[in-house]
This record gives structure tokens, sequence and C-alpha cells, in this order.
């Protein structure tokens, strides 16, 4: 496979905005590409995502090839809470990356997928294959996998058009003057520190509904109930009202209640079978770690 060349002319919005329309990626694969000198405008590299150039003015985006890596199966532990010919559902523990990347070419959720299921399946040959939807490493909980390339298409179709309902527990920080609210705010890469994500009026839309569920001394217990899927969406849009899950070393407060990991996890799920239509709802118990950070700070569920 050999790179693409992508040549596109300046209308005078931002790069990562202009080039991801042009070429079909995120916007934060653009940004990414930008930032390794991919992006080339006048002979100069074009590095920042928020850039425009005059009309007209030509730009130069090269996407590498994909690597050509084959995912090997492992004899990892790993609760799989249904399984049949198209879909299974398992329990991502927290510390297990999803798929293999950079730093984390083995011990991932794909490494142990292929060991547990009959099969899995991939669209474009993807590291991740099977994979619908992620967490986060240190985010445990439910995740829907696919085992054939309908059953992927169709899921991510579900998850697009918000016909699969998923449901996570967090503690947040601080108590609410609402015992349920809304937040719709868009997300984009942080403009500050490119490891994080923010709340930017020029990002992707992002809606995530909360309902109290328990106090605690300076921390709620909350339902959060996600309608999209932003990178980091939770974390970040606690974060924005001033309420951060406690133990978020990345957007958290320095100073916040003592937990014992990162208070997140992905309770339940529910959507019809992409093949048979039969409704299936799942959840997965909230596991020690987070009971005993619950526990310490007078929550008992």
């Amino acid at each position: 496979m050999t790179d693409t060349e992508y040549k596109v002319s300046s209308d005078g919005r931002r790069l990562d905005v202009l080039l991801s329309e042009a070429t079909g990626l995120s916007r934060s694969r653009v940004a990414s590409l930008m930032e390794d000198g991919l992006c080339v405008s006048g002979g100069k590299e074009c590095r920042k995502a928020g850039l425009k150039l005059p009309e007209g003015q030509e730009i130069i985006l090269m996407v590498p090839a994909p690597r050509e890596a084959v995912p090997k199966a492992e004899d990892i532990t790993l609760e799989i809470l249904y399984e049949d010919e198209d879909l299974a559902v398992v329990v991502k523990p927290r510390g297990m990356v999803v798929h293999p990347a950079a730093g984390h070419p083995d011990g991932t959720l794909v490494n142990a997928l292929l060991g547990k299921l009959d099969s899995l399946g991939g669209i474009g040959g993807e590291l991740r294959p099977g994979i619908v939807h992620r967490l986060d490493k240190e985010t445990s909980g439910l995740m829907l996998v696919a085992k054939n390339d309908e059953t992927q298409e169709e899921l991510s179709r579900m998850l697009k058009d918000r016909e699969i309902e998923k449901h996570y527990r967090a503690l947040a920080e601080g108590h609410f003057k609402e015992p349920e609210g809304e937040i719709n705010a868009p997300i984009d890469r942080s403009k500050k520190d490119r490891k994080k994500m923010a709340v930017d009026p020029e990002g992707r839309p992002a809606l995530t509904r909360w309902k109290v569920l328990a106090e605690g001394p300076g921390c709620t217990l909350l339902d959060v109930h996600i309608l999209t899927g932003r990178t980091h969406q939770i974390r970040v849009h606690l974060r924005s009202i001033h309420h951060p899950v406690c133990g978020d070393e990345l957007y958290g407060f320095d100073r916040g209640v003592k937990v014992p990991c990162l208070m997140l996890h992905a309770f339940s799920l529910k959507f019809h079978h992409p093949r048979t239509k039969q409704e299936m709802t799942f959840q997965a118990p909230l596991p020690e770690d987070f009971l005993k950070g619950l526990k310490s700070n007078g929550i008992i569920i």
C-alpha cells in the first residue's frame, strides 16, 4: 500500500475542518498528521490545526499508508457476558488498553478477544478488529464487539444514530444543585494541551445527561447517559461544570476526594440485535476498586 496525497484549495476556514471534509478523516486524525509535519502549503509545514490560509492557496496533505500489522492472540483473562455468531459483550478491566498502538503492542483487549472469540471482523484491516466503540485505558466496563464486517457496519450505524443506549457510573467531585441535568457542549482537542480534549464552540457536538444516585461528603455518585461518543466526553463535560470525575489525573482537581482509581465505569448497554432485532440489555457490576472508592467516601450501594 502507498501513501495518499491530497491537494486542496483553501476556502479561508480552519485547516483541520477543511481537510477533514476533503479527506473523510476525523479532525483529530488530521490534526495529528499536521503535527507530524505532513501538511504543507507554499513550501512551509502547517502544524497548527486552527491555522487559516488565504482563499485559493493550495494545501497538500500526505496520509501515510496503514501499517500492516496483525495483532496476535493472547491468553488473557476476560469476562464475556454474551456471545453469538455476530457479536459479543465483554467487560474490559481497568488498566487494559483497547487496541494495539505505540507503546502497547500487546496485552490489549484486541489481543484478549483474538484469544477468546472464534472470529472477529474488521473494516479496512485496522488493528482493532471487531471494536465498535472504545473505553479509555483507566475506564472499566461493558464493550460491544462485532464478529463480522456486516455486524460491525450495522452497530457503527446504530451508534451514530443513537440506537445504542450507554450508561455509566461516575463519582464526581462536589454536590449538584439539581437532581439531574444535561450538558450539551461541543468537544475538540484542547488548543492549550494536545493530550487533552476540551469544550470548544468549533468542536464536534457532544451531549451528556446525568442523574444523581447518591451523595457522600464532598462527592456525588451519578448515572451518566452519553448520547454521543466523543473522546473523554464524560470527563471533559463534568470538568466543564466544575464537577470532574474523582481520581481523574488528567481533568480532575489537584486536591480532590481520595479514591483508589478513576471513578468511571461503563455500567449498562441496551440495543436491538442487528440481525435478530431482539432487544438486549446488559449490566456490568461495579468492580471492587470502584466499590472501595465509594465506601471510603461514605456511599454504600
